[in-house]
């Protein structure tokens, strides 16, 4: 079922933007730390912001461009789906277990994500 797959590819490419975008004030609030240390928070940040998005955006353009129901296709949704999940309990061992909301909803959203490609490339 696309809808699910689009559903999911967007959520996760929105969530990678919205990953990115708070970067500077994220890394403000770590306080006063090293240059090479302010340097390391954001490539890790915007990193993770990235690689989001690179998810979302292969879901979408083998979705929209490919036979969605081929096996290449559910391969690149099923990878796809697998680092979420992998990123997901990675965020839920380290980031959730800190008082930010948005880091403690993470895994929630990359898990639904997960669910959404495998469900859409089942359905």
């Amino acid at each position: 079922m696309d809808v699910l797959l689009y559903i999911g590819s967007a959520l996760i490419l929105i969530w990678g933007i919205a990953h990115i975008v708070p970067t500077k004030s994220v890394v403000k609030g770590f306080g006063g730390i090293s240059e090479d240390n302010i340097r390391i928070i954001t490539m890790e940040w915007v990193a993770e912001g990235l690689a989001l998005c690179f998810i979302g955006l292969l879901v979408l353009m083998v979705t929209v461009f490919g036979d969605s129901q081929s096996q290449v296709a559910a391969i690149v949704y099923w990878v796809s789906a697998g680092m979420l999940v992998i990123m997901a309990v990675w965020t839920m061992l380290t980031g959730a277990r800190t008082p930010v909301t948005p880091i403690k909803i993470c895994p929630v959203v990359k898990a639904t994500a997960a669910v959404m490609l495998v469900l859409g490339s089942l359905l």
